[in-house]
């Protein structure tokens, strides 16, 4: 899909009435690397579910960097933008990780553009384990290991990687906080974290719930970052329930 003289990768999944579900990738994801996930939402809500690649990511067009701090702002107008361009007026949202918060900044700035949101292990502010969860995975990166498995899902995983773990490790980035923007957020929100995520504590949805009160929260055991992949059971049901009870439409 052509967007502002850029091409994204867009993948669609299922049918069904109502407003869709659209999928916000973490920071080294894309369409791909949801597996079969996205197919699986779709079945459990009864609704078409609708994830891309940002740009840079997968087969989308290559990302002109580097990252500034402001890159998820930016991204979030990115994803109103290409909402704009496929025709939908408004969507439950599901994102993950980056894209979780990515989803959380879509919903303050673009209030009329969300009917709710699920959020998997969103950021909100830096902690100092994350950094060290980065800064290891840097070190596989550099052994060429973590490069060649991503390879599969990016057309230049180098690339990918290297913009991401760049801006979390700046320096500048470490004051980085976005508590105070999620106040103009209405819409129901749910947030799912695992108890073992080696990138965030419960302290990042504690975070969001105070500033959100009509907020759930579902925190889960023998689960990690990637809490659609670990206890995929329990959030497809979690979501589809969520989203069918805040459905409007």
């Amino acid at each position: 899909m052509n967007l502002k003289a850029h091409v994204l990768e867009v993948s669609q999944f299922g049918s069904g009435n109502g407003l869709p579900v659209l999928l916000l990738h973490e920071g080294l994801g894309s369409v791909a690397m949801w597996r079969e996930f996205p197919e699986q939402l779709a079945a459990a809500s009864a609704r078409q579910v609708i994830a891309w690649s940002r740009k840079g990511y997968g087969s989308s067009d290559d990302f002109v960097g580097p990252y500034s701090p402001d890159f998820m702002h930016r991204e979030a107008d990115a994803a109103a933008d290409l909402m704009q361009e496929l025709g939908i007026d408004r969507a439950h949202v599901f994102g993950h990780s980056d894209g979780a918060t990515i989803a959380l900044l879509l919903a303050a700035r673009h209030p009329h553009r969300v009917a709710s949101l699920v959020l998997e292990a969103p950021h909100v502010f830096v902690e100092p384990m994350c950094l060290t969860a980065i800064e290891a995975l840097g070190q596989v990166a550099g052994n060429g290991n973590m490069v060649a498995r991503l390879g599969k899902y990016h057309r230049d995983a180098a690339a990918v990687f290297d913009q991401w773990h760049a801006i979390w490790t700046d320096p500048e980035f470490a004051s980085w906080n976005i508590e105070a923007e999620l106040g103009c957020i209405t819409c129901p929100t749910l947030l799912i974290q695992g108890e073992n995520d080696e990138f965030g504590t419960f302290e990042q949805i504690d975070r969001v719930a105070a500033r959100l009160p009509q907020s759930r929260q579902l925190r889960l055991p023998n689960c990690g970052h990637s809490p659609h992949r670990d206890q995929e059971g329990a959030v497809l049901a979690a979501s589809a329930a969520f989203m069918q009870e805040f459905a409007n439409g």
